[in-house]
């Protein structure tokens, strides 16, 4: 089994998204909300990326493989629907 390779020191959780570049930010999911959206970007070493589509310039939020593995499966379970109430 491979190692992660360390994270890059200047990729940080709030930084501006700006910093990260415009490729590779995809849009996971998109429904009826006027193009307001979640916007991921999986970076070189493993981590996810998130920012919000219509504030491409604002903070990155970032996670690493575990935590945003943990969020998606639990969100599947319904753990995160106490969100939408």
């Amino acid at each position: 089994m491979g190692t992660t390779p360390p994270p890059h020191p200047h990729i940080y959780n709030g930084m501006p998204a700006k910093e990260l570049g415009s490729a590779g930010w995809r849009k996971p999911w998109s429904g009826t909300n006027g193009g307001n959206c979640v916007e991921a970007m999986k970076l070189a070493d493993g981590r996810v990326a998130l920012r919000q589509s219509t504030d491409p310039e604002g903070p990155a939020l970032i996670y690493t493989p575990h935590e945003i593995e943990t969020f998606i499966r639990g969100a599947k379970h319904g753990e995160a629907d106490f969100l939408l109430t």
